[in-house]
């Protein structure tokens, strides 16, 4: 027998021989990905900016991979029910997930939840931030955030901030700010953003903290007025405006914002396809321009600076819980 020659019994041989054409087809299988449609499950109802904002990019990704991506809405309290989809299903990177600050927020929200959003889901990359703004009514006497705080400061306990839901990151925005404010203020939930905006329009409610991009109309035709945006940066569509920080509260940034996940084990060349798909569609200036009129900040990024962001929105938003004494679900 030749020194190169194998000295393996037949049954080992054609136990190695086996396992050599698996994992030659995984390898085949994996090069080629994706080759078969991608399905994006959105843990939002159709219409709302996480899901516009998921078709504009997905379409983009489409052409780039050259595989449609299948859109999945599955709307529920926390995003619970589409990131358990996902967490659950197989990990090839044909399901992936519009992972959210919703994510982040149930995690300190609820006692428990079926998945852990840290451990069983793979980052792939953000989609995009979108700001919260302070609004008041067009005739509000307060003219910027500084009158707002010392009015706070004069009238305890006398002003009243409307947002949707408890525990929403609009809420907890409130909550955040009205802490590091140090200000008495009272903070009224609603149902949704049309029973905010008639709250706020009425007189019913002197300031509201809501989503950016479901305002700006009534903000441009000059209905309702921002005295501010809550991110580390002015919003282009609004360059007059000034963030909080700017208006004198350092250190206060607020934004939702949107990202791509798959299930924990998924191929690594998968998550490096999708990642480079979505990067791809966000410089494109035609998606950039569309997602920026729905108030969104196009910014992709790596699946490690996706990790950090994720715990350490984690790690705040529990901790304002707890502050608030909202009470776990």
């Amino acid at each position: 027998m030749k020194p190169c020659e194998l000295r393996l019994p037949s049954r080992r041989r054609s136990l190695a021989a086996a396992c050599g054409l698996i994992l030659a087809g995984l390898a085949r299988a994996q090069a080629s990905y994706p080759s078969r449609p991608i399905t994006l499950i959105v843990p939002f109802g159709p219409g709302g900016i996480a899901d516009l904002t998921a078709r504009a990019v997905a379409r983009e990704m489409s052409a780039s991979l050259g595989q449609p991506i299948v859109i999945d809405n599955r709307p529920s309290a926390g995003a619970i029910v589409g990131a358990t989809a996902v967490a659950r299903a197989a990990p090839d990177g044909y399901t992936v997930l519009l992972l959210s600050n919703a994510n982040a927020v149930s995690a300190g929200l609820f006692r428990k939840l079926p998945f852990d959003v840290q451990r069983d889901l793979a980052p792939v990359t953000t989609l995009g931030f979108f700001d919260l703004a302070l609004v008041v009514a067009q005739g509000s006497r307060w003219r910027s955030v500084g009158d707002l705080l010392a009015q706070a400061r004069q009238q305890p306990g006398k002003l009243s901030v409307g947002t949707i839901s408890r525990g929403s990151t609009q809420n907890l925005a409130a909550e955040l700010f009205k802490a590091m404010a140090r200000i008495d203020i009272v903070i009224v939930p609603y149902k949704g953003t049309p029973a905010v905006t008639t709250a706020l329009r009425s007189g019913e409610i002197d300031l509201a903290f809501e989503i950016l991009g479901p305002m700006l109309p009534q903000i441009q035709a000059g209905v309702v007025r921002a005295l501010a945006v809550a991110s580390d940066k002015r919003f282009a569509g609004l360059p007059t405006v000034p963030t909080v920080q700017e208006s004198g509260l350092q250190g206060y940034t607020v934004a939702s914002w949107n990202a791509l996940a798959v299930p924990a084990r998924a191929p690594g060349l998968a998550i490096e396809r999708l990642q480079r798909a979505a990067a791809e569609a966000l410089a494109l200036p035609a998606l950039r321009s569309q997602l920026q009129e729905l108030g969104v900040r196009t910014q992709a990024g790596t699946p490690q600076q996706l990790r950090q962001l994720l715990a350490s929105e984690i790690e705040r938003w529990s901790r304002v819980i707890e502050s608030a004494g909202i009470e776990r679900q």
